[in-house]
């Protein structure tokens, strides 16, 4: 399983890096415009932060300009580099081109047959807005169960974004999708929990390690 930040944001990208179980990032035009940095400096610097995958959001209007910017994507972050593209008949064919050359996510989906359409166009990733389908759609609660059924037993992962608390965060695992894309202050949230920290607090008040409470070593 994967978890990603959803943040063009350094401050952000860099809090979640040192986590260490935040794995890549996933950008989009809006979220790279709150960068206070180009998005070819923010991009670089999300290819440091991070090991994996780095998701940039192709906006050319042409497959000809799409696969102009797919190059320049590239040039910045390697193998790191997803091309999203937007699920649209433009973006299909411009996925059916570059998906030769690059990994590519087909985004904003809203329907199986999308997501059908995005592995007959070579696409590594079907990405969908989990939220987003449940306040639209009449079935959307179960958008994200439905795109595992129609692409079990090919090689496109979907991808679960705008997931807005841990609760979605959950409902989409549950639904199936191995990897999930949410905002920092969603991702903060995951570790904590009352009786956890309660649990801790009793094992330091009554216990004993290989450090003491000013964490030097016990002779």
């Amino acid at each position: 399983m994967q978890l990603l930040l959803d943040s063009a944001m350094i401050d952000e990208a860099r809090q979640a890096a040192e986590w260490g179980w935040v794995s890549g990032a996933t950008t989009n035009p809006t979220l790279l415009a709150k960068s206070d940095l180009p998005p070819a400096i923010t991009l670089k610097q999300l290819g440091i932060f991070f090991k994996g995958p780095i998701f940039y959001q192709l906006t050319g209007k042409t497959v000809e300009l799409m696969t102009e910017e797919a190059r320049l994507a590239g040039d910045l972050l390697g193998e790191q580099l997803v091309l999203k593209i937007p699920a649209t008949a433009l973006g299909f064919q411009a996925a059916a081109r570059l998906s030769q050359k690059y990994a590519v996510a087909i985004t904003s989906l809203y329907t199986p047959a999308q997501a059908l359409l995005a592995n007959a166009a070579g696409a590594q990733y079907a990405l969908y807005y989990h939220n987003r389908a449940k306040r639209l759609l009449p079935d959307g609660a179960d958008l994200a169960k439905r795109l595992i059924e129609v692409l079990a037993h090919t090689e496109t992962q979907v991808v679960a974004a705008s997931l807005k608390s841990p609760q979605e965060l959950l409902e989409a695992r549950l639904a199936g999708v191995t990897i999930l894309s949410a905002p920092l202050q969603v991702l903060a949230q995951l570790p904590n929990n009352e009786f956890s920290d309660a649990a801790l607090e009793e094992f330091r008040n009554t216990g004993l390690g290989l450090l003491d409470h000013q964490g030097k070593e016990f002779e």
